[in-house]
């Protein structure tokens, strides 16, 4: 069910966003019974804090939510959301306490936390629903909430049921929706269209790998997008052990997330030309798998020594890079669940981003702090570009020794891109529930980038 805000209505029940430093004045100006009600229940405005206050008939009358002090709330994101999620199922409306950025955030909080992924079990019930708050963008709020939403749909979604053909459908369907274009090349067919990398990963797979290109926009700067679709990675004869494995159903988080982002610049009509191109596979093991130490020739020419079946998703965005960079687009930007490294340095919750363009660095970190959507610049180190060539082959996909496996990862990828380029090596999981975000797959930094095109494309 998409993601909505509650018609207008005289019943919605009014909520007061306080901070800390209000509080003493706000519970003053109750009623004294009120005012008795508020202090016993202790109500100080602390981060989080949820009071319902009733009327005569012990119905909720007005709601007041503590929004703590500022160096708490420069902490956290999303507040609304879990208090939404602690409020009775009923309609409320946000009557005061938050305006501008902070009463958006609050609004996308709110949709958000009435996602709930419920394909294999029954629905969790209804949430308390909020009234469309005027002076705000609703309609964009609701379909940004609702490009997350897809997102989380995509990555939460076992393997079985969302390998390449899935990934295909969910593309198919993304595009009927939106009147765009959908072209694909499968299997065999990846050979003589020149896609050697993406063919190679994914042949030992009985599941067919294939390019996803979907276009829309006929007019505007050209933007590129490009996800990283591998729908499961077992590591190929570098097979992962057991507990590496067991998340790698969001390996085509990096495709998840360009859909959503793509869900979310169509809806709003943005005015520019949109590409958006998926290798989608799945790294398996079979007697053709690739192996380690083959010499592959990618799309553009450049060769690639294997030195690890497991660093799989590289191989297939060059090919798709490739791609991208011959309709000479204004933009490429490529989100993959690429590395551990990643991880490593700057945690679940962060979105490293990779640009040689400082403006481009700007306006992403600006925007980013705009719709609580953070993200952190790693860079392109010029140093370390020895560190991915092996001498017998121009590149070498898995560098030895284990150190900034993150910025080699995103070395190689452009060696495949001379247009602007910017690369996220997202993880797209949450690992543990916090407001608006459950446990599971999440979106990472579209949102970012869906504030940053005006400025990243001159819209």
């Amino acid at each position: 069910m998409p993601l909505a805000f509650a018609a207008h209505t005289d019943a919605a029940i009014p909520v007061h966003v306080v901070t800390e430093d209000e509080t003493d004045q706000v519970i003053a100006d109750l009623p004294l019974s009120s005012q008795s009600w508020a202090k016993s229940q202790g109500f100080t405005g602390k981060l989080g804090q949820v009071l319902m206050l009733p009327d005569v008939d012990g119905q909720i009358e007005q709601v007041m939510i503590g929004n703590g002090t500022a160096a708490e709330r420069a902490r956290g994101r999303f507040l609304m959301g879990k208090a939404a999620q602690n409020l009775p199922k009923g309609t409320y409306r946000i009557a005061s306490g938050l305006v501008g950025a902070a009463l958006e955030e609050a609004a996308l909080a709110w949709l958000l936390a009435g996602y709930s992924f419920d394909r294999y079990r029954k629905p969790t019930g209804d949430i308390a629903q909020l009234v469309a708050p005027k002076d705000i963008a609703v309609d964009r709020i609701a379909i940004i909430a609702n490009g997350e939403a897809l997102t989380r749909d995509l990555i939460n979604t076992p393997a079985f049921d969302m390998g390449p053909d899935e990934l295909e459908e969910a593309t198919r369907a993304l595009a009927n929706d939106h009147d765009a274009t959908l072209n694909v090349t499968t299997g065999d067919d990846l050979i003589p269209s020149n896609f050697p990398l993406i063919h190679t990963v994914g042949r030992a797979s009985t599941r067919l790998p294939r390019l996803l290109d979907l276009r829309w926009g006929h007019a505007g700067p050209k933007l590129t997008l490009v996800g990283k679709g591998v729908c499961f990675d077992t590591g190929g004869l570098n097979i992962k052990p057991g507990s590496s494995m067991g998340l790698m159903k969001k390996d085509m988080g990096g495709a998840a997330t360009v859909l959503g982002l793509a869900h979310m610049i169509m809806a709003l009509g943005l005015p520019l030309q949109l590409r958006v191109l998926i290798p989608a596979v799945e790294n398996g093991i079979d007697g053709n798998a690739y192996r380690p130490q083959d010499i592959l020739t990618s799309r553009k020419g450049l060769t690639v020594e294997i030195n690890n079946t497991d660093a799989e998703g590289r191989l297939v965005l060059a090919d798709a890079l490739t791609l991208s960079d011959e309709d000479k687009p204004d933009l490429v930007v490529s989100m993959a669940t690429l590395t551990g490294a990643a991880r490593v340095a700057v945690g679940p919750d962060l979105s490293p981003f990779f640009t040689d363009n400082d403006d481009h660095a700007t306006a992403l970190s600006k925007a980013a702090r705009t719709v609580a959507d953070p993200v952190w610049r790693m860079p392109f180190h010029e140093p370390y570009e020895a560190m991915i060539e092996p001498g017998i082959a121009d590149l070498d996909n898995a560098p030895k020794g284990g150190m900034a496996g993150s910025i080699t990862a995103a070395l190689f990828l452009r060696r495949f891109v001379e247009s602007p380029y910017i690369h996220f090596d997202i993880y797209g999981w949450q690992p543990t529930a916090a407001p608006s975000r459950p446990k599971g797959g999440v979106g990472m930094g579209a949102r970012a980038v869906l504030e940053a095109l005006p400025e990243l494309l001159s819209l």
